[in-house]
């Protein structure tokens, strides 16, 4: 079934899906020193958009949705701020992988359940599939976009892949 045709979920999926992609074809042909340069005031980087959005799926996905032992859902903005700081041995490659590997679980853990599934929020009360599903197309999205701005100033690419 196309995304354009599709019921709801394939739909969010195919949405979601697109974002990733987009965000992970502004950091492929670059190196290490580029995505990792700040371009603007703040410490986004390239790589640590990556990096950022990494634990965003872990976050709602993994710890949220299905938590296993040792998973702990992440509310404060002191951990959204630290998840954008490049460590020693954060390369490209290695942050893309990462990304995508957890994409990847992100998709398993939620194939498990409908969009009407609910589970608590420790700020929201409850939420759905359905709204982490809209939640994280918004925000991939928006980084996406970072991301196409910052990979411009890199090297003057623009366009969504």
């Amino acid at each position: 079934m196309m995304a354009s045709t599709g019921d709801e979920r394939v739909v969010l999926d195919a949405f979601l899906d697109f974002h990733r992609a987009v965000l992970l074809g502004k950091v492929r042909g670059i190196s290490g020193a580029e995505a990792a340069r700040r371009l603007v005031p703040s410490a986004t980087t390239l790589a640590g958009l990556v990096k950022h959005l990494t634990l965003v799926e872990r976050n709602w996905f993994r710890c949220l949705l299905a938590p296993g032992p040792g998973d702990v859902y992440l509310t404060s903005e002191e951990d959204a701020t630290a998840s954008f700081a490049l460590a020693e041995g954060d390369t490209v490659e290695r942050l893309a992988a990462a990304y995508e590997a957890e994409c990847a679980r992100s998709r398993e853990v939620a194939a498990r359940f409908d969009l009407d599934h609910v589970v608590p929020h420790p700020q929201l009360g409850q939420v759905s599939l359905r709204w982490i599903l809209v939640h994280l197309i918004e925000e991939t999205a928006r980084h996406a976009g970072h991301a196409d701005i910052l990979r411009e100033l890199t090297d003057g690419s623009t366009g969504a892949t």
